[in-house]
């Protein structure tokens, strides 16, 4: 099946999954989205599915409304990262401007920012993620629990988690599990979570067990790497990680994500979310 056909066989399948164009739409609390009646909008309101369509190596999507160019699509699956130390609040503040003009799923902050950045976005959709036991992850359970209750409270929506590396190279599986468990459920549902295994520390067989058991914890998403280990994201990392996961738990790429072909193969690779800092640059290279 060559890349056309491919495309061409995934939006039959998301077709057929949100209904035929002009269906009719119940009238006792029917979803306006389910069936489908054609609204024109969904980059906004169908954004898995549109997702699913790029990821397959589709190059640009027809909406209505005047969205619908591939840009959006990529933006939302961006989380603008500035993780750096010496990072100002001023450099913030651009980040979540940023953020805004480009539609970015999220920013990602050391926690210290996430007050600032929840006020600064608290009118747009752009989501404020942190970071917790970071970038080591050699933090008490306890201690990475308190970091998300307290970003949480702070404002957080979603949590980067750094697994405990050291217990998964031990061959500790349950510590690990438990370690991840403790920051979902003080996620209590309602943010994202996302593990961070380091992927560049990790044998393949670690990696499958560091994701089998961020999996088994309720993880919504797996990560590559913090950006400050010894390596970033790899296709064959992101392609492993995919199949371990399975379609139903986020794969997010991290670490040297620098332009648009990068962020393209990433994608096409299983990743469904991006972490980058050159995220402008990309969104600039995806407009030419």
């Amino acid at each position: 099946m060559d890349r056309d056909e491919l495309i061409a066989e995934v939006t039959r399948r998301v077709v057929e999954r949100l209904g035929s164009p002009g269906a009719p739409v119940g009238v006792d609390g029917a979803s306006e989205c389910d069936p489908c009646v054609a609204c024109g909008l969904c980059i906004e309101k169908r954004t898995d599915e549109v997702q699913t369509i790029i990821a397959s190596g589709a190059s640009r999507i027809s909406a209505g409304a005047g969205l619908g160019e591939v840009e959006a699509g990529l933006a939302a699956m961006i989380d603008h990262t500035l993780l750096k130390p010496s990072a100002t609040r001023e450099e913030i503040s651009r980040l979540c401007e940023e953020a805004r003009r480009y539609g970015f799923a999220s920013v990602c902050i050391n926690p210290c920012y996430v007050p600032l950045a929840a006020q600064l976005l608290r009118l747009t959709n752009v989501k404020v993620c942190t970071v917790v036991g970071f970038p080591l992850g050699a933090n008490r359970t306890e201690v990475k629990a308190f970091e998300t209750e307290r970003a949480v409270a702070d404002g957080a929506t979603e949590i980067d988690m750094v697994a405990n590396i050291g217990a998964v190279k031990s061959g500790d599986d349950a510590l690990v599990r438990d370690d991840v468990r403790a920051v979902v459920e003080a996620c209590r549902g309602i943010v994202v979570s996302k593990v961070i295994i380091e992927a560049a520390l990790l044998t393949d067989e670690e990696k499958v067990r560091a994701c089998e058991a961020a999996r088994d914890a309720g993880a919504d998403f797996v990560k590559t790497s913090t950006g400050f280990g010894p390596g970033g994201a790899t296709l064959e990392d992101v392609a492993l990680m995919r199949r371990v996961v399975g379609p139903t738990i986020g794969v997010k790429a991290a670490g040297g994500i620098r332009s648009y072909e990068d962020a393209q193969q990433m994608i096409a690779a299983g990743a469904s979310r991006i972490g980058a800092s050159a995220s402008v640059k990309i969104m600039q290279e995806a407009g030419e």
